[in-house]
């Protein structure tokens, strides 16, 4: 899909944004330089006791995820609340200054 329009999306569109590589954002949102993104399914080395009592030492299978950049610079997992879900400030994130 091209994006010709970076502004004003729906969630669909930014979910097929995402999916493409691009990073997102909503106008709504407070804090300055947050987007989210997409972090591909991966194979991770069990970390934690819990996983390892399952797993054992072994690589665990990951499926896809979305991520928030958050102000702090931190990246926590991240689910759309229903206002996310029926917005439609959504665009392309691009750095602010």
């Amino acid at each position: 899909m091209t994006f010709q329009n970076k502004k004003d999306l729906t969630f669909g569109n930014a979910v097929e944004a995402i999916k493409e590589g691009f990073k997102i954002a909503r106008e709504g949102w407070n804090g300055k330089n947050m987007f989210v993104f997409l972090v591909p399914g991966q194979m991770v080395l069990a970390q934690t006791e819990a996983a390892q009592a399952y797993f054992g030492a072994q690589l665990i299978p990951y499926n896809p995820s979305m991520v928030i950049k958050n102000v702090d610079n931190t990246v926590s997992s991240w689910v759309p609340s229903v206002n996310d879900v029926l917005s439609e400030d959504w665009f392309i994130f691009e750095k602010q200054e």
